[in-house]
């Protein structure tokens, strides 16, 4: 029997550094060289380009496993698009979030039509075990239009609310976080980087981001630190991380 290769094969930086690095660049509103600074100080000499090459390939692993660990889905999807510009071209950027706040899936798009809207819902569904009770959206009619023809969609309840009337704000807040983010960054550049980086971004920074105003300070403790042993499981890590 082959053993299978380690996720770090052909590194020559532990484990514990590596799993470090990418959980504070999608964690927090770090640069990539502010992590290269934060490494420096507890002696672990790294570019940031070695970092960024990290982000890109550990990222999307460590965001997959996350979601595969997550609670089910909730039964309620809220829906909505947010404008981007990268380069001066305008871009949508679609998301769906549960009625807990947990972000579904997220996919970049030039167009706001039926047909990208019929791609999205495509998208959220492979992403989910099963398809929702009811989808809340703004009024655009590209989400009719789109809903009709997909069938596990065709008898899900359909609310529509007025993007105006903050009725939406489920979905509309979820937003908030990425456009940090992007201010931080100076602003998104090439889509396929873009899509690829908030991919990972929404599920490592929400496996840590607990409702702590609605939990005692002990219990937040005690949920953190069990987000913390899940993540040295998803990462691999078999030894104390802070031993670096």
């Amino acid at each position: 029997m082959k053993n299978t290769k380690s996720l770090y094969h052909g590194h020559r930086f532990p484990v514990a550094v590596i799993s470090c690095a990418v959980r504070w660049y999608f964690r927090f509103q770090l640069s990539l060289r502010d992590i290269e600074e934060l490494l420096f100080e507890r002696g672990v000499v790294v570019s940031y380009e070695t970092i960024r090459r990290w982000c890109d390939k550990f990222g999307a692993c460590f965001a997959h496993r996350v979601k595969a660990a997550r609670r089910k889905p909730g039964t309620t999807w809220h829906i909505d698009e947010v404008f981007m510009t990268l380069r001066g071209e305008p871009y949508l950027l679609w998301r769906a979030v549960d009625q807990h706040g947990a972000e579904l899936d997220i996919l970049l798009q030039k167009r706001r039509d039926k047909a990208a809207a019929k791609r999205f819902f495509k998208h959220v569904l492979a992403s989910c075990v099963e398809a929702p009770r009811k989808i809340v959206t703004d009024q655009l009619r590209s989400y009719p239009a789109a809903k009709a023809e997909i069938a596990e969609l065709v008898h899900v309840r359909h609310v529509f609310v007025k993007a105006s009337a903050r009725l939406n704000n489920r979905a509309e807040n979820s937003h908030q976080p990425t456009r940090e983010r992007e201010r931080r960054m100076r602003g998104f550049r090439d889509p396929e980087r873009t899509q690829a980086f908030l991919s990972s971004f929404g599920p490592i920074r929400q496996h840590f981001a607990l409702k702590r105003h609605l939990l005692r300070a002990s219990l937040y403790r005690k949920q953190l630190a069990a987000r913390f042993d899940a993540w040295h499981r998803f990462t691999e890590i078999t030894r104390d991380p802070s031993a670096f």
